[in-house]
């Protein structure tokens, strides 16, 4: 089977972030004393980005695209977004986790450094992956290299950061509008997932329905929803005439890590911050509506 090697700003771009995810995830496991279950989740994004880039490495050296069960023109943009957002993720919280309070044991400490460096770095390189393959205006590409499909990683993404704060503790059983909230998050993530895998997966084509057609008015539907949470939630947690808190318990400063108040100030501020994607989505998606047409 012959290898094919082009070197290309894109090559050396991915081989970067092989490197930079091999050496936080390397060196994590070897010196850092990573513990808890935040440990194991930093541990998850490099790895997991690592795995994922080496097999979009082997695939096109190995000229396999043509052979690979998914749309070569969707999947390694769609995981290289992921990639630097988990990569983005792992350089926030480690050091807010790990870097504090190690300050008498230097070797750990500088173990925990490099883990940092080279995960801050793994984003960039995930980053520059995603601007050099996006799509560019007159060029031809998959749907999840417009602006559209990207909004879409970012709004799966949101949600899953809302799922995490919303779940632990459980959040949303208190009041059936809080839970309402809930289900607002699980519809438009479901959706949008199961968008995402269907262009992944070069399947839009077998909807019954025009696929541009589909995406506006799941963007409008996404659009009211989201604006109905972002309205709901916050009344529903801090106004005290719906059992809410106003002000940030003080036991909240002592706490490890976030409490309940904080979790439920995240929950709304990542809320409004999806409904500002859908909104981007929506009108995104009309363009191309009336573009096509």
């Amino acid at each position: 089977m012959p290898i094919v090697l082009k070197s290309s700003p894109l090559l050396w771009t991915r081989l970067a972030a092989l490197v930079f995810t091999c050496v936080a995830f390397s060196v994590g496991l070897h010196g850092a004393r990573i513990y808890r279950g935040t440990g194991d989740f930093c541990i998850f994004c490099w790895a997991f980005s690592f795995a994922g880039t080496l097999l979009i490495i082997l695939v096109e050296l190995f000229g396999l695209q043509t052979r690979a069960p998914v749309s070569w023109k969707n999947f390694p943009i769609t995981f290289a977004c992921y990639a630097s957002l988990l990569c983005l993720s792992a350089s926030i919280i480690f050091p807010i986790y790990f870097l504090r309070g190690s300050g008498n044991q230097s070797e750990i400490r500088d173990f925990r450094i490099v883990c940092t460096v080279f995960s801050c770095l793994a984003t960039i390189a995930y980053m520059s992956e995603v601007s050099l393959t996006k799509a560019r205006p007159g060029e031809v590409v998959g749907y999840m290299a417009t602006a559209p499909g990207l909004l879409k990683v970012l709004e799966t993404f949101v949600a899953c950061v809302i799922f995490v704060f919303i779940t632990e503790p459980v959040l949303y059983d208190r009041h059936h509008s809080v839970k309402y909230c809930m289900s607002v998050y699980c519809i438009c993530f479901i959706l949008t997932a199961v968008i995402i895998l269907l262009c992944i997966g070069e399947c839009t084509g077998f909807l019954p329905f025009p696929f541009a057609r589909f995406l506006s008015a799941y963007s409008l539907l996404a659009v009211v929803l989201y604006l109905s949470a972002t309205i709901i939630w916050p009344i529903f947690n801090f106004d005290p005439h719906n059992g809410g808190q106003k002000q940030r318990p003080y036991n909240c400063s002592t706490a490890v890590g976030l409490c309940t108040w904080d979790k439920c100030m995240a929950v709304a501020v990542l809320t409004g911050l999806n409904f500002i994607l859908y909104l981007a989505d929506l009108i995104y998606s009309t363009r191309l509506v009336f573009v096509s047409a």
